[in-house]
């Protein structure tokens, strides 16, 4: 009888050799940090260097620091950098409202002659001389005094019970000045800092010089006033002094 019996064993099949992995799976990038699940996800990976990827991982932070520098360099620019707090005011010609004055007001005209180059005018306005007699005709002169402070000659042959206190700032006198041997009166507005001579002619016209400036420099305006007697041309002071 045969024996059927199989004299060996055939050996466990051996385990063969793992696959290898396939060869376009995206390896992670070392210096993007991104785990390499990140690729399996159906997202690429894109390798940056170290230092492109400090920038853009460094977010607002780095930006709010960079805008905060520009703003102290500015400040520190500012801070030094020499300014005036002196306002720089104009200087004005007001040679055609003198002519005007001459030659159409119904009185005799005031005007300064003979003022410093440092005295600079720097306004200059005629009121009334278009209302055929109906109103009183008037003219404003302002200066710049050596001092820096501001004078302003006022004429007008308006009521002089009415235009000089409107003029001066005050209905008070508070005493008298000698110019040039006319007597001017003085008025004082103390919260307005104003001082102010006053003067009225005989023929009814009212003349103030007032503002800021001390009574000495609103008595060298007050004593270069003369009488300008009507004509064609203009006074040749009359040319504003440029500002230096």
């Amino acid at each position: 009888m045969t024996d059927k019996t199989p004299s060996s064993v055939p050996d466990a099949p051996q385990a063969g050799p793992a696959p290898d992995a396939p060869a376009d799976r995206p390896e992670a990038s070392a210096a993007s940090g991104r785990p390499e699940a990140d690729a399996t996800a159906g997202r690429p990976v894109v390798q940056v260097s170290p230092g492109v990827y400090k920038r853009l991982t460094t977010g607002l932070g780095g930006f709010t620091m960079a805008m905060g520098a520009c703003l102290l360099l500015v400040l520190a620019i500012y801070v030094v950098t020499p300014g005036s707090d002196k306002e720089v005011l104009p200087t004005v010609d007001y040679s055609s409202q003198l002519w005007a004055m001459r030659n159409d007001a119904p009185y005799t005209v005031h005007a300064p002659e003979g003022l410093p180059a440092t005295w600079r005018p720097n306004s200059s306005r005629v009121h009334g001389l278009d209302a055929d007699g109906k109103d009183p005709v008037a003219w404003h002169l302002g200066f710049v005094t050596p001092a820096g402070e501001y004078a302003a000659l006022e004429q007008s042959n308006e009521k002089a019970s009415q235009y000089v206190p409107r003029m001066a700032n005050s209905s008070q006198p508070v005493g008298t000045q000698q110019v040039n041997g006319a007597t001017w009166t003085k008025y004082h507005r103390k919260d307005k800092k104003a001082n102010s001579l006053a003067r009225t002619l005989p023929d009814g016209v009212s003349l103030v010089v007032t503002g800021t400036a001390s009574y000495a420099e609103l008595a060298v305006l007050a004593g270069s006033l003369k009488e300008q007697a009507k004509n064609g041309g203009p006074t040749p002071t009359a040319t504003a002094t440029p500002a230096s």
